[in-house]
């Protein structure tokens, strides 16, 4: 595992795009929600990006911090920390005024039965920020479930294609995005809507939930038969970049990576590397919620880490006995109701 987490190490680290983006870039960062999935990872990326490009930004990190280990790991590697409630008022004035905000605050498990709180964090705590952050730029965290689903051959959603979000996650979420694009075009707050899916870490993720299917031989479902995916460490670093993209009116851009993947080839490929054979259910269907990054990917480059690099990668930690998170992705979900 030691030399798993070195190759891990290695390709979480800042590329030269991102140091020059960052010496360009003026003001300090500011993360809010940096204590989910994705938070952690991005604020030691730009730390890292931050000392190595040699030049003085702050990055601060703001949560709830239930976690208070991970708060002493982010102080660790030099991230500034504040405690805070975004949805209390005190807390959100409190903060401090910085030129560069990734948002990444949110909710998306649990609405079912929590409808309103997702739609206070998801929909009415955007405006808030906005009102507070209206002379910084802010690149927003959002997600491809705005999207309707698409047929499998047309390539996906682009930034073009009218949002038909399924289901009240998805709906709250195109809420959000419009809270922001509002206060963008109220204010000239440049802004961007990062829409983003799927990121995947060795923890957690679509390759990840197919792996451990494929070796518990579990049975998996093809009516989502195909999804995109991305190296969180790709995604984070998109993420920081597009902090020099934002615009008013907001831009939009999808993030993921260029690949339509089948979920049965996905399965068939871990089961060979597992020496397991995959069991399906269910017919595929025509159409599956699918984004089209290639407007990223020519403002950044294709990302850096291949699929079958992810792939590999996911088995080595999975057969190694690697730490997971319980955070399932529901990927496979058709109806909206997570």
């Amino acid at each position: 595992m030691n030399d798993l987490h070195t190759l891990e190490q290695e390709l979480l680290k800042p590329s030269a795009a991102l140091m020059a983006d960052l010496y360009e870039l003026d003001g300090d960062i500011i993360i809010l929600g940096v204590g989910g999935k994705m938070g952690p990872s991005l604020a030691q990326l730009a730390k890292q990006a931050i000392d190595q490009a040699g030049i003085q930004k702050r990055v601060i990190g703001v949560s709830r911090f239930s976690d208070k280990q991970l708060r002493a790991e982010l102080e660790a590697d030099g991230i500034e920390t504040i405690s805070a409630d975004l949805l209390n008022e005190t807390d959100l004035a409190a903060l401090p005024d910085v030129r560069n905000v990734l948002y990444l605050a949110g909710t998306k498990f649990g609405t079912t039965g929590k409808e309103a709180f997702t739609w206070a964090m998801n929909a009415y705590l955007p405006g808030r920020v906005a009102e507070k952050y209206r002379n910084s730029r802010i690149v927003a965290f959002s997600t491809g479930n705005v999207y309707p689903f698409t047929p499998v051959g047309s390539g996906g959603a682009t930034e073009t294609t009218a949002p038909e979000p399924v289901g009240e996650y998805g709906q709250s979420c195109l809420g959000r995005e419009r809270v922001f694009q509002y206060f963008s075009e109220k204010y000239n707050i440049p802004t961007l809507i990062y829409r983003l899916n799927y990121a995947i870490d060795l923890r957690y993720g679509v390759l990840l939930e197919m792996a451990k299917s494929v070796q518990a031989e579990k049975p998996i479902s093809l009516l989502m038969g195909n999804a995109n995916v991305i190296w969180q460490g790709d995604a984070n670093e998109m993420a920081i970049r597009s902090l020099r993209h934002c615009d008013a009116p907001a831009k939009i851009l999808n993030i993921t990576g260029p690949e339509t993947v089948s979920i049965q080839w996905l399965a068939q490929e871990f089961g060979k590397l597992l020496d397991k054979t995959p069991v399906f259910v269910n017919e595929p269907q025509p159409t599956a919620l699918l984004s089209n990054a290639s407007e990223a990917h020519r403002l950044f480059g294709y990302p850096r880490v291949t699929l079958r690099q992810m792939i590999a990668l996911t088995v080595a930690w999975l057969q190694g006995g690697g730490q997971t998170l319980n955070k399932p992705t529901h990927f496979q979900e058709r109806t909206g109701k997570f």
